[in-house]
């Protein structure tokens, strides 16, 4: 038998109804443990109360935003990191923040568990349980949804018989994740891939297909951070939050992806992530001003592994940690200044300048004065091509 269980808290039915059901099921005592990523919703303090109403003995809220975009969006931008090219980790950077909050709490209140409210067919089971196991070794891991067959319909039943402090709606079209770096919509008619996504889906962005004036911002970066937008100084949490606000406004940051989920099932999502993807582009742009060529061509690989590595839920892994400090030497050199245009659904860069930059007017220029030296050209070319021309003859050799 566990003496005592930290419960990863949302407020939700189901892990309302996880408190007593974990109490049954186990003997044990059960900590709540909320944790704010910029979800938005209810008031900490009222989420706080509703677990003790529900049975926890007790109930921490721990306001991790800032931390959040810190410590995990951050590097998330850095890294460019967008799985199959398209979904930047929204759901998955907030795990990790989760985890290590959880473990610090069965820490404080002498637990033998962790327990979360994860189905098994989804990728979050795999993040809470591989991070907690990365973190403390010792820890047992419980998902009463998996393991003790808590189904919708039966918590449902078990929070009305209990009288818990929750709503109990039978019939909800979604299901829904969201933090400041976006917000992850499924199930529902989303199930079926031929449906078309309804407004009513999506909460931080408008429909770009209306029409509205651009939006023209400037983003400034040092060493591959968000530092100011049209030259007031943010924070990395502000500004993610009012460029939620802002591309959120012209649409931008809707994605519709068919992704291939970790236990091996393809799965329909749809994101929108408008902060995320205008401060992605923003960095790739500078990347591309600031980066010499070579490490720009191995990072891309680096980071789509980054990216796969904090979608399987191994942020906390050996490789993972080893590619940060790979990141974090890439972005030594990417400050300076980004020009987007926010309109119709894109961000569109503009301009760029950077004292860092690596383009040369003067070489780039075909006008008067330009200074690269076409005739190197020829012989560069002799050198460079030579193997293939080799290779070439052999095999027309060959077949004659």
């Amino acid at each position: 038998m566990t003496e005592r269980v930290v419960l990863a808290y949302s407020g939700g039915l189901d892990t309302s109804v996880c408190i007593g059901w974990l109490a049954e099921e186990t003997g044990a005592e059960v900590i709540a443990v909320a944790v704010d990523v910029g979800q938005g919703g209810e008031d900490l303090d009222v989420i706080r109360k509703r677990a003790l109403a529900c049975g926890a003995v007790e109930a921490e809220v721990v306001d991790a935003k800032d931390e959040f975009a810190d410590a995990y969006c951050l590097p998330a931008i850095k890294a460019n990191a967008l799985y199959m090219d398209r979904y930047p980790l929204v759901s998955a950077l907030s795990r990790p923040a989760i985890v290590k909050h959880l473990v610090a709490a069965a820490g404080r209140y002498g637990a033998g568990a962790v327990a979360h409210g994860c189905t098994g067919k989804g990728n979050d089971q795999v993040r809470f349980e591989a991070g907690v196991s990365a973190l403390a070794p010792d820890l047992t891991c419980l998902a009463p949804v998996r393991d003790y067959a808590m189904t919708r319909d039966r918590a449902i039943a078990f929070a009305e018989k209990a009288g818990l402090p929750i709503a109990t709606t039978r019939k909800s079209p979604f299901s829904i994740d969201q933090n400041v770096f976006g917000r992850a919509v499924e199930t529902g008619f989303l199930e079926d891939i031929w449906n078309a996504p309804t407004e009513d889906v999506y909460a931080y962005t408008r429909d770009p297909a209306v029409a509205r004036e651009a939006d023209e911002v400037v983003v400034s970066f040092e060493h591959g951070a968000p530092v100011a937008l049209d030259g007031a100084p943010v924070t990395v949490l502000q500004a993610i939050s009012r460029l939620n606000e802002r591309a959120g406004a012209q649409g931008v940051g809707r994605i519709d992806l068919v992704e291939d989920r970790l236990v091996g099932i393809k799965s329909r999502e749809v994101y929108e992530a408008p902060g995320a993807i205008a401060l992605i582009t923003a960095h790739q742009e500078l990347e591309n001003v600031t980066v010499e060529r070579e490490l720009a061509r191995y990072k891309r690989g680096v980071e789509q592994r980054w990216g796969e590595l904090v979608y399987d839920g191994l942020w906390f892994s050996p490789l993972k940690r080893a590619l940060d400090g790979f990141v974090e030497e890439a972005n030594r050199s990417v400050s300076g200044e980004v020009r987007m245009t926010l309109h119709g659904g894109r961000a569109v860069v503009t301009g760029r300048r950077s004292e860092q930059s690596l383009y040369d007017f003067d070489l780039a220029t075909y006008d008067t004065g330009d200074t690269f030296d076409q005739s190197l050209s020829k012989g560069f070319i002799e050198l460079f091509g030579m193997s293939s021309r080799i290779a070439g003859q052999r095999d027309l050799a060959g077949r004659a």
